[in-house]
């Protein structure tokens, strides 16, 4: 079957699955799932249900390789093996309460990658009752919230003190040196044949500037021009084999604070302008963006609730910020690309990670015409990096702020209400941001299924003939410089 392009319009996941082929998705059966797939791509069908069928086949693809490896009978020896006074009725009510995600395959349950690591580094009761230190089970693709792995004492002390600096200078900047690389996985090589390969770059914006290349391999470079919405470096080249694609760059980070009590204050040189919405379709930053930016029945019930007759609107993103930092856990998910619609997704099981509960925050805001963009990239340390989303938010007088919901609902249930505060309308000084956007192409633009549909933070690789999925490549950010 033809699947080219069913990643760069993800808008046809919004329509429904025929009911058999969702009876045998759900039981776990992937090859019986693509097999109906074909027989359905077969027939005369409207064009919109086609499309989602061609982006399911990619779906199933992705759920089959090992995204949910363990059996019941697995996770709960890796639990009694590792976690202190573990009984065995625990995993149980993990699985009923949501905290431990699985799904049937072969009509088995069978337990996430990152069940067990989203236990013990996620700031759960169960670090606490580790008997040793877990391998570290993150994978090469180093995908999302990874900052939160290193949710460490010197690391909330290190964003506390990022607060106090702020609010005492008003500002910060950081000058960053990063080295990106991406590797084909041995078997899924091949030799002699041309490939595209992005890797993200910083996205220009008001606080980023000084962006240069030190040094890359191979030497020549496309770089995607500043304003794109994921803006990436690309090599176009022959596959040799065994080698690591590699990106060093520097940029400076200059964050200021926004003081929320202060409206007057709001002037030019004290917000982040962003480059207002002068020149840009307002229905950019309040639209829906199908599958995951969707204005659902479900969702508005939501923010009637949340909102309870709220009218202004820095008080109405508030609210929205409220809600998520205090009733959406943190938690690792399956890979994007498998969730139908985040927003929802995110509303319905009241937990997520960064991005999930991102999307959330930028739906929410939408819906109650609250202007709101994505931002994504890297959290980065002096001893760390790791991918990490956040959002936007356009409020008169002060314009664009951001909000980190992860952030702050980490800091909330840690008892820190300055640092919960603190990360709705502001940020730190520890980003590299190379997405404003979610589910856009790149430039140049790949011509098939993307890795990651929704944004890019690690990189991407092609043929002439395919994408290569997540599970192909291999990748990795490594801190050179942070002054």
């Amino acid at each position: 079957m033809n699947t080219d392009s069913f990643y760069p319009d993800m808008s046809y996941k919004s329509v429904p699955l025929p009911e058999d082929l969702e009876k045998i998705k759900f039981h776990g059966d992937f090859e019986e799932a693509q097999r109906c797939i074909s027989l359905w791509l077969k027939r005369k069908i409207p064009h919109a249900l086609r499309r989602r069928l061609e982006a399911e086949a990619g779906i199933i693809d992705l759920l089959s390789h090992d995204e949910y490896p363990h059996t019941m009978e697995a996770a709960q020896r890796l639990m009694a093996e590792n976690i202190r006074d573990y009984q065995a009725g625990e995993l149980i009510a993990l699985k009923d309460a949501g905290r431990a995600d699985w799904m049937y395959v072969k009509g088995q349950v069978h337990f996430h990658r990152r069940f067990f690591e989203n236990l013990t580094r996620s700031g759960t009761d169960y670090a606490a009752r580790l008997i040793k230190s877990p391998e570290d089970s993150r994978d090469a693709d180093n995908t999302q919230a990874n900052a939160h792995a290193n949710a460490t004492v010197n690391a909330q002390e290190r964003l506390n003190d990022n607060i106090r600096q702020m609010k005492t200078r008003g500002e910060r900047s950081a000058e960053i040196r990063l080295r990106a690389t991406l590797k084909v996985k041995k078997e899924f090589e091949e030799p002699g044949r041309t490939v595209l390969v992005h890797l993200p770059i910083p996205a220009e914006t008001p606080e980023i500037s000084a962006f240069k290349v030190e040094r890359s391999s191979p030497a020549d470079l496309l770089i995607a021009p500043p304003h794109v919405p994921q803006r990436t470096a690309a090599f176009k080249t022959l596959l040799k084999g065994g080698e690591v694609f590699s990106l060093e760059y520097s940029f400076i980070n200059r964050i200021r604070y926004v003081d929320l009590g202060a409206p007057e204050k709001a002037q030019a040189d004290s917000i982040v302008p962003r480059g207002s919405l002068r020149g840009r379709p307002q229905g950019q930053f309040l639209g829906e963006q199908l599958p995951h930016i969707r204005f659902t029945p479900y969702l508005r019930l939501l923010l009637e609730e949340i909102l309870a007759g709220e009218r202004a609107p820095l008080q109405k993103a508030r609210r929205i910020y409220d809600f998520i930092t205090t009733e959406v856990v943190y938690s690792y998910v399956r890979e994007y690309a498998a969730i139908e619609n985040i927003s929802q997704y995110a509303a319905v099981n009241l937990k997520g990670d960064c991005g999930v509960q991102a999307i959330l925050f930028i739906t929410l805001c939408r819906m109650a015409g609250i202007p709101a963009a994505w931002q994504s990239g890297l959290y980065v340390t002096p001893d760390h990096a790791g991918c990490h989303d956040w959002a936007e938010f356009y409020v008169e007088p002060w314009g664009w702020l951001f909000a980190d919901p992860s952030f702050g609902g980490g800091a909330w249930r840690k008892g820190d209400t300055e640092r919960w505060n603190y990360y709705f309308g502001n940020l730190d000084v520890f980003r590299m941001p190379a997405n404003s956007a979610i589910l856009t192409d790149f430039s140049p633009p790949k011509k098939h299924p993307r890795a990651d549909p929704v944004d890019n933070q690690t990189g991407e690789l092609e043929y002439e003939d395919r994408g290569l999925p997540s599970y192909a490549l291999e990748t990795t950010q490594e801190i050179i410089s942070f002054r």
